[in-house]
């Protein structure tokens, strides 16, 4: 619970008092479809010189978002709001990828499963090769020891 509390301390502050650079990468130029941060549209231009107000004004982040979309619509955000329908925008891929591995697991089980599998050798000088049967093995020896002699 400490580790949560000093992990969401720099988030909470960065909610309390953001910065242009914070926020710039977050919203959406209308006109160009870039984030403000790439975007040198004059509109861009406008949005960053009413974040500086309103981050004078002392608005947090979510305040100054909100009247964003307000006045631009939900298109200015760089990411989907988590909640309603746009929920489904975070968690169709999420649940493709759960997907996705599961398939694999399944298909990896599946084909270790087909594999033969072979016995070890009690030998380590038959280089993974099974033990003859005992009569093979007599008759090996014989024809081995004909031409022998």
């Amino acid at each position: 619970m400490l580790a949560a509390l000093v992990l969401a301390a720099p988030a909470l502050a960065s909610e309390r008092h953001p910065t242009l650079s914070e926020l710039e990468p977050e919203l959406v130029c209308p006109s160009c479809k870039t984030t403000l941060d790439l975007s040198t549209a004059p509109i861009a231009e406008s949005m960053r010189a009413f974040i500086r107000r309103r981050i004078a004004a002392g608005d947090t982040k979510s305040e100054i978002k909100r009247r964003l979309v307000a006045d631009f619509g939900p298109g200015v955000l760089a990411t989907p709001p988590r909640s309603g329908f746009d929920l489904l925008a975070w968690l169709v891929p999420l649940g493709g990828a759960l997907a996705a591995v599961a398939v694999v697991g399944v298909a990896a089980w599946r084909w270790s499963l087909g594999r033969p599998r072979r016995e070890p050798a009690a030998d380590p000088s038959s280089n993974g090769r099974a033990p003859l049967e005992p009569e093979l093995e007599r008759r090996l020896e014989e024809e081995l020891a004909r031409f022998d002699a």
